[in-house]
């Protein structure tokens, strides 16, 4: 890996960079059904990925994930497609390539490699050698398409983390990550803010920037961002479109493109530099969130009072940095959406 890869000008060059938003709410109102895998989409209708992609490019985004959250030959083996892991790789990058060529401005396609959904041992049954084999096999069908850094998002158990890693540097890929914090300010698995910021630093691949994604709502993930506190590192927040609302029987999030155009502004004073959306976060609220960066001039490190005045109150009363928090629970789930 040299270390002029595309990312790491861009960081060199901005303040800030505003990533996507969400995969899934946009593939559900494509027409995505709940239970299938999107990842078949790379292969049965591009048009919709590249569509999908250049939304949030023409939005505002300086980066965007690919459509290979679940990409990986665990969760494809649910849907029968575990020998196609190189293949969906590769063609949702070319796509993400193609649109990123075209935008006319520098735009970074990001390999999104989500959670294995297995349990590692000891308390499951997934070893590290096949965590960093599922792993290796999508990074380099990423890599063949032509993305510029490798992105794990939603992981939970620092041992997962440690996998990705590790592939990464065996793909010789620049990399990302993003873990998920909803538990009183910890991973499903217990870790907190500040543990994440101590373990990004001795990774066997240093992430070019690591961070929070999905989670609760936007109040709980920049708290997060507060906990990882002073890193050398750049940091990553792409927060949830507010809480979601189940309503007529589909869920909805409430926050509206004010809010997270807020919470990016937020997000950047607390010290964030690559700031997105997660669940819920459509391209009508990157617009604003662009917007909003663009002319609000940086503040002073907001309080959680702050926080919890704009984007409102927080889950919990811990954010699990000060040893208070519920014990670690095991649990599978996609997530994304």
């Amino acid at each position: 890996m040299t270390s002029t890869n595309a990312l790491s000008r861009l960081l060199a060059e901005r303040d800030w960079l505003l990533a996507d938003g969400a995969t899934g709410t946009q593939l559900f109102n494509m027409g995505l059904s709940s239970g299938d895998a999107p990842e078949l989409w790379n292969a049965d209708h591009p048009d919709r990925i590249h569509r999908l992609y250049s939304d949030a490019v023409n939005a505002g985004s300086d980066l965007f994930l690919t459509n290979t959250f679940g990409g990986n030959a665990s969760r494809l083996k649910l849907h029968d497609a575990q020998d196609r892991v190189f293949e969906l790789n590769r063609l949702a990058a070319e796509i993400g390539r193609d649109v990123a060529d075209a935008a006319g401005r520098p735009v970074i396609v990001a390999g999104s490699m989500g959670p294995t959904g297995d349990i590692m041992v000891p308390m499951g049954t997934l070893t590290h050698e096949s965590a960093v084999e599922m792993f290796h096999e999508q990074a380099e069908g990423l890599k063949a398409g032509g993305a510029d850094v490798l992105w794990s998002e939603t992981i939970s158990a620092p041992e997962e983390l440690k996998a990705a890693s590790e592939a990464a540097k065996l793909a010789d890929m620049p990399w990302c990550c993003t873990m998920s914090f909803d538990t009183a300010g910890r991973t499903m698995m217990g870790l907190t803010s500040a543990a994440l910021t101590a373990l990004a630093a001795r990774l066997a691949q240093k992430p070019l920037a690591f961070g929070a994604n999905c989670g609760v709502g936007s109040s709980d993930l920049l708290r997060t961002v507060l906990g990882f506190g002073d890193s050398d590192i750049p940091i990553i927040a792409k927060g949830n479109a507010g809480i979601p609302k189940y309503h007529d029987g589909h869920i909805h999030y409430d926050g509206t493109p004010e809010l997270m155009a807020d919470y990016a502004c937020l997000a950047r004073d607390a010290g964030a530099t690559i700031i997105g959306g997660c669940c819920g976060t459509t391209p009508a609220h990157l617009v604003q969130m662009r917007a909003a960066l663009e002319l609000r001039p940086r503040g002073p490190k907001p309080s959680l009072d702050q926080i919890a005045e704009k984007l409102g109150g927080f889950s919990s009363e811990s954010d699990g940095t000060d040893g208070a928090g519920p014990a670690p629970r095991v649990t599978r789930r996609r997530s994304r959406a």
